[in-house]
């Protein structure tokens, strides 16, 4: 079997969880009304592109094979992530008055409130809502401005005039490149020592740079100028990956890049690096049952 460098679209992997809930190729092509032919050949090109069998095929029905369990179940990862990007593309989208106007910076609008605004769509269907990404400061200004109904930030203090309330909580990493020093070391490294070094960081009013810098000032350190500052959490993790040098993010941004090994995480000594997570919104103006709907949302899926 030969495996190709083509990546197995969505369709194709929506047939195989079918397969694994039905126990059928043939209703797994009716659920996703093709024919069974169609969705043979189907199934057969993704275990070509994959290099692997997925199913066996009976007279019973279709059994996954130890690798199609395996491949289903990041199948899974992978659809849900969809519906996630689906859900946030559409509120990125949208340019009009609707039921709810969001914010969010741009940790939270990555790794945490797709999931969120899709489970609010799911709940409430036909409902309109927009979304701007930006910075933690400026998600704060809008929200003081009354230019939005609610906002998610992470930055350590919320300003005046906003209330508040903690919706998930987070912690900063420090990660490098496989091949930086730090990769090999055995010792963690010391607060002081991540004030000397130069970091690659966000711009400022990002609500990760403001943690960092407030963790720096609690301790009395003051740290050296930055190596690069880049404003969005993407651009932070490709340049600390090429080897330019050790990030700071959110745990929940880097978590991919741990996992395939793109990044190593290096142990730090002497702060903690925790954060909570806040959605905030004016004093002056009570929550609509909507956005009290997508704050439940939140904390729920803590």
């Amino acid at each position: 079997m030969v495996m190709s460098d083509t990546s197995p679209d969505l369709d194709s992997l929506m047939l195989l969880t079918l397969v694994a809930e039905l126990g059928s190729l043939g209703q797994a092509a009716e659920r996703m009304r093709i024919s069974q032919p169609a969705a043979s050949k189907r199934l057969s090109m993704l275990e070509r592109r994959l290099g692997l069998p997925l199913a066996e095929r009976g007279t019973r029905g279709s059994v996954l094979t130890v690798e199609g369990k395996a491949v289903c179940h990041w199948a899974e990862r992978v659809l849900a992530e969809a519906r996630n990007l689906t859900a946030g593309a559409a509120a990125l989208r949208a340019e009009r008055a609707h039921d709810l106007r969001l914010a969010s910076s741009m940790t939270l609008a990555e790794s945490f409130l797709p999931a969120w605004v899709a489970e609010l769509q799911r709940q409430s269907p036909g409902l309109q809502l927009s979304l701007k990404v930006t910075n933690s400061e400026q998600v704060a200004a809008l929200a003081a401005r009354h230019e939005i109904t609610i906002g998610f930030f992470e930055g350590p203090t919320v300003p005046p005039g906003l209330s508040s309330r903690t919706v998930a909580t987070d912690r900063l990493v420090i990660v490098v490149a496989r091949t930086h020093p730090w990769a090999r070391r055995r010792r963690p490294v010391e607060l002081t020592e991540l004030a000397d070094t130069p970091l690659i960081v966000r711009e400022q009013g990002s609500g990760t740079r403001e943690t960092l810098a407030r963790v720096f000032a609690t301790a009395g350190l003051r740290p050296v100028e930055p190596l690069m500052v880049l404003e969005v959490n993407a651009a932070v993790r490709r340049a600390a990956a090429a080897g330019i040098g050790p990030a700071v993010l959110s745990a929940a941004t880097v978590e991919d890049d741990l996992s395939l090994g793109h990044l190593v995480e290096i142990n730090l000594v002497g702060a903690d690096l925790h954060r909570r997570l806040r959605a905030v919104w004016p004093k002056a103006h009570p929550l609509p049952q909507v956005a009290e709907d997508l704050l439940r949302i939140a904390r729920h899926s803590r």
